[in-house]
């Protein structure tokens, strides 16, 4: 396995936001006491993630431009 060439930029991709989000979702869901998730629907958090992680695929199949080209591509 090998890193891309533009791993630097990752933090950019859209892609890798929504994944973010998604795991801030999943994980501040966990932390929430038992009392305080009876006020918010399950079904909500479950379709929030998977909306999210469909963007994500979105994100990933569509070319996202970059501020400047990388050591590596520059003639």
């Amino acid at each position: 396995m090998k890193l891309i060439s533009e791993w630097r930029q990752a933090w950019r991709w859209f892609s890798m936001q929504a994944m973010v989000l998604v795991a801030a979702i999943q994980g501040g869901w966990a932390a929430i006491p038992d009392d305080l998730k009876q006020h918010f629907p399950a079904r909500l958090v479950t379709a929030l993630s998977v909306g999210l992680l469909l963007f994500g695929i979105g994100g990933r199949l569509v070319k996202q431009s970059r501020s400047q080209p990388s050591k590596e591509e520059t003639p």
